[in-house]
């Protein structure tokens, strides 16, 4: 973002996170690159997690850089695909049991530069 006189830069925490392509913040994107593609470049990890569940295991998507609102729509369709439940909590995506290899295939069909992360 630059000054009016478009001098030097100015930053602001303002609008939160920013597109990389467009500039503008991820709920005002203009391009769509936060709802088509990891546009930052960010590899979005699948991970395997039952810390804290006993013993009972969920799938973990990090890294994806989209709105909350766009999260939430994923997960739903990933959600259907695994014929599984899930909920979005903090930026991350929970899908309950192990679908590491149907998400991260689902993902990298949606462009997304989706990895397993984990053991």
């Amino acid at each position: 973002m630059r000054n009016s006189d478009n001098s030097s830069p100015v930053y602001s925490t303002q609008g939160g996170q920013l597109c990389p392509k467009c500039g503008n913040p991820i709920n005002q994107c203009t391009c769509k690159a936060s709802k088509t593609g990891s546009g930052s470049g960010e590899r979005v990890r699948v991970s395997r997690e039952t810390k804290g569940r006993k013993g009972k295991g969920v799938t973990l998507i990090t890294g994806l850089p989209m709105h909350p609102d766009g999260l939430k729509d994923l997960a739903k369709e990933l959600k259907q695909k695994c014929g599984s439940g899930g909920t979005v909590k903090k930026g991350t995506i929970e899908i309950q049991g192990d679908h590491r290899d149907v998400i991260v295939k689902e993902l990298q069909d949606k462009g997304y530069a989706a990895k397993k992360s984990g053991g």
